[in-house]
């Protein structure tokens, strides 16, 4: 970059095939970012550099990378290396989907899968699963699209970036969930709620959701609910700190009980609370409610 140019706000967007990357990146065009899609990773400095011109000056801009990239995996790396050593911080966002929902998704379709060749369907899925393995591991923000339709995700992108500025504050995505669903795979964080006693076993509370204060009220008058809270919040601070010094823009936290109905709600809810309180900017979502 010369000192003549502005430095663009990058945003990378990768991920697993069919897990709704076109979906993100036009949810981003919307919102008013320049998005270039399948962009070979070795010409991000370039683009970076063109984005960045004083004339006609491009602040923000999302690219799709994905697998049809040669060498994608090591490119990536140095790419992004490359900028970071410009004074460009890109953000990467990667998209995932469980193996059901990607094959779902391309039989409706009736397209093969990248790197399916003579093979299966499954086949071409876990070959790029392994590929990106290391891409999704360094991720800033792993989204999660399984059994999300293209309206819903489209909410999660204008969540994350509806008001995006660019600055490195550090937001944050509070899931409850139930242990018998299985556990999130966008997760940075996971707590346990399961130590607490279940209003599941209260007749009274039973049909009721840990939305409800008769619930709330239950799991907080528990012997260890506020100390929990009170030093997992310290915990949380420790944490927010850290991430904001190494970069790191976006963090999920999973709270979990058995079903994702009572105890995960209502701890989710509080340390959503503890959170904004520490002015941190949270969404929350409760994957599991209703599903009994």
């Amino acid at each position: 970059m010369t000192n003549e140019s502005k430095i663009p706000d990058i945003v990378i967007v990768t991920g697993m095939s069919g897990a709704g990357r076109s979906t993100a990146a036009k949810s981003l065009e919307d919102l008013d970012w320049y998005v270039v899609d399948n962009l070979p990773p070795g010409l991000l400095a370039t683009m970076a550099d063109l984005g960045g011109r004083v004339k006609d000056a491009v602040p923000r801009i999302a690219v799709v990378v994905d697998v049809r990239s040669r060498a994608f995996t090591d490119d990536l790396h140095s790419s992004i290396a490359e900028l970071e050593a410009r004074g460009v911080h890109p953000r990467v966002v990667f998209l995932e989907a469980g193996d059901a929902d990607l094959v779902r998704r391309f039989e409706s379709v009736r397209r093969p899968h990248p790197l399916q060749g003579d093979g299966r369907l499954v086949d071409g899925i876990a070959r790029e699963r392994e590929l990106v393995r290391e891409v999704r591991a360094e991720a800033d923000l792993v989204i999660d699209t399984s059994g999300l339709n293209v309206h819903e995700l489209r909410n999660k992108i204008i969540g994350f970036f509806g008001n995006d500025t660019g600055e490195s504050s550090l937001r944050a995505t509070v899931v409850s969930f139930g242990y018998k669903y299985g556990l999130p795979v966008d997760a940075d964080l996971v707590v346990d709620c399961r130590f607490l006693p279940n209003p599941h076993w209260v007749p009274e509370l039973r049909p009721k959701t840990g939305r409800d204060a008769a619930v709330r009220d239950y799991v907080l008058g528990q012997r260890g609910a506020k100390e929990f809270l009170d030093a997992y919040a310290e915990v949380l601070r420790l944490l927010a700190d850290g991430y904001e010094r190494e970069g790191k823009h976006y963090v999920t936290l999973a709270v979990g009980c058995t079903g994702g109905k009572h105890r995960s709600v209502a701890m989710a809810e509080q340390i959503a609370a503890r959170l904004r309180d520490e002015g941190i900017e949270v969404q929350v979502a409760h994957r599991d409610l209703g599903r009994e």
